[in-house]
């Protein structure tokens, strides 16, 4: 198996890199619906368009891409010589990756929220947590690229 993941290792790399671009994409685009909809999605009609925007981002791109995300990502730890544990990078990013998990996942239970009608957050509140993503990726590229 290892031996494979060698071999493979620029096309798990390849298929990692698209699936955390459009994971990335949806974590910066779903908290902006968020502020629009806790802002102005006070008519039944804006509010049910908001609910279904939100509802296929998130189970059509976003879910799927951390999905792919996290297998193509622990494919590449897995793979000989990619990862020296014994250095402060992979642990600066898997605390991220798990952050922006976290992530991903109040995001879900925020559009549950607006699917149930209960939003009790507003839109100053989506807008200061969709700084977070931005923070993380951050850390994410600094840790892999500089690799301190």
């Amino acid at each position: 198996m290892l031996d494979f993941l060698s071999l493979a290792y620029p096309w798990v790399k390849t298929l990692h890199i698209v699936s955390v671009v459009a994971w990335m994409a949806g974590l910066f685009y779903l908290p902006r619906l968020f502020v629009y909809h806790a802002e102005r999605g006070s008519q039944a009609e804006v509010d049910t368009l908001f609910k279904v925007m939100e509802s296929r981002l998130l189970r059509a791109i976003m879910n799927p891409a951390m999905i792919a995300t996290w297998i193509f990502g622990l494919c590449l730890v897995f793979t000989p010589g990619i990862v020296d544990w014994s250095m402060v990078w992979p642990w600066t990013k898997a605390a991220s990756v798990l952050a922006m998990t976290w992530f991903h996942h109040w995001l879900g239970l925020r559009r549950k929220d607006f699917e149930r009608g209960e939003n009790t957050l507003p839109g100053r509140r989506y807008r200061m947590m969709n700084e977070l993503p931005t923070l993380l990726l951050l850390v994410i590229v600094a840790s892999v690229v500089v690799k301190f």
